[in-house]
């Protein structure tokens, strides 16, 4: 029950939020989506964008989601380490490949600054 009145608590920030950036509907759901995504995995600027503009996940417009994912305050850096983890979590990677994964368009898109930073965090870097 507290999960949920934190989460309505969530949505209504967000929605008194969206209206004070000027957020269209689309653009203000898009950021809801958005948060929704990050508080269960990693991902990179250009990730979110892309899950949230797929017709495979949310088909919002690509503007909307650029926009709402632009609106939101991100450390992509730790982002990067939270994906890191995660892969880690599963399988096997050295530095590189890591970084390769991070960073790899087929991958997650982060930036080679983010994937080392992240990489660098779970400890397998030198």
């Amino acid at each position: 029950m507290k999960y949920r009145i934190a989460v309505l608590a969530a949505i209504l920030i967000t929605t008194e939020s969206a209206r004070a950036q000027n957020l269209t509907v689309p653009q203000s759901n898009a950021v809801r989506s958005a948060k929704q995504y990050l508080s269960f995995s990693g991902f990179s600027r250009i990730g979110l964008i892309r899950q949230l503009s797929s017709d495979a996940g949310d088909g919002y417009d690509l503007a909307d989601a650029t926009v709402a994912v632009d609106t939101l305050n991100v450390d992509w850096n730790m982002e990067a380490a939270r994906s890191a983890k995660q892969y880690l979590n599963f399988s096997g990677f050295s530095c590189k490949g890591l970084i390769n994964q991070l960073s790899s368009r087929a991958g997650d898109s982060y930036t080679i600054e983010q994937a080392t930073y992240g990489a660098k965090q779970t400890g397998i870097c030198k």
